[in-house]
This record gives structure tokens, sequence and C-alpha cells, in this order.
């Protein structure tokens, strides 16, 4: 007894017209080894930037927090230049990223969070605290944060 099966088919092309895109807002902090001069920091920094730009991501800010003492040792080393973006972008095309930083020998770590409207939100009073702050050498101390 043969045993009769329905499929309804859709063309591929109708499946594809109604998917929509959405850019999410994404931060990415990375830690450069600290062998490289401060021209090369710039250089990879800007390097990262016009990847991300070239895929169309919207840069929202970047920071660098410069060479900052590491919680342990990686590859031998206890300090690093901490790099921070905060970008819009598909997220389709985050994993590229992520990928191109991984292959840089000059990435030592990377960590890239997708935030929510609080962590939007936060960043955003953040960046306003530090712009009223005065310009020169601070420490951004953990209790300000928690005043924000």
């Amino acid at each position: 007894m043969l045993k009769k099966k329905i499929v309804f088919l859709q063309p591929k092309n109708l499946k594809k017209k109604n998917k929509k895109i959405m850019q999410k807002q994404y931060e990415t902090v990375f830690i450069l080894t600290p062998v490289l001069s401060e021209d090369q920091v710039k250089e990879t920094v800007k390097k990262f930037r016009e990847y991300l730009l070239g895929k169309g991501a919207e840069i929202v800010n970047e920071e660098n927090w410069g060479l900052r003492k590491l919680a342990y040792k990686i590859n031998k080393k206890s300090t690093g230049f901490y790099v921070l973006f905060e970008y819009k972008i598909d997220s389709q095309k985050i994993k590229d990223f992520e990928t191109q930083l991984k292959r840089d020998e000059r990435v030592m770590r990377l960590l890239t969070v997708c935030l929510n409207k609080f962590a939007i939100e936060f960043n955003q009073k953040r960046r306003q605290k530090l712009a009223e702050a005065p310009q020169g050498p601070t420490n951004f101390i953990i209790e300000d944060i928690n005043n924000l």
C-alpha cells in the first residue's frame, strides 16, 4: 500500500522578501597585546573600525581604555590595551566581525555582548557623565556607576 504525502510548495523568493533584517546594538571589548606601540594600537583599532563601517555598521561609541593590568595572565602577558566598540549592525554580520578579531594575532581576548534597552540606556547615561567630568586622567569609580 502506498502512502501519499501532501507537500505544500512555497516559492523560494517569497520567503526571502518577507524576512526583515533588524539591526541590534552590540558592545565588543577586545584586549590587544602590550607589545604593540601606540601607533600600532591606533592602526589596529582603525582597521577594525573600517571593517565595521564596511559591513554597514553604525558606530555609536568607541573608547580606548589604554594599557591595563589583566586579572590573570594571557599568553604569559600581564597587561594589555583595552578597546571598546559600541555599534549597531545586522545580527547576521556579527560572526564575521568576531572571526576577523580572532584571526588577528594582536588580539588576545574579546567579548561581544548584545545590548538590551536597559544596557543601552545605562551606556548613554555613563557617556553623559564622562562628558561632564573634568578632562584629564580620571578613575571611573564603582560608586559613581551605582548612582547613575
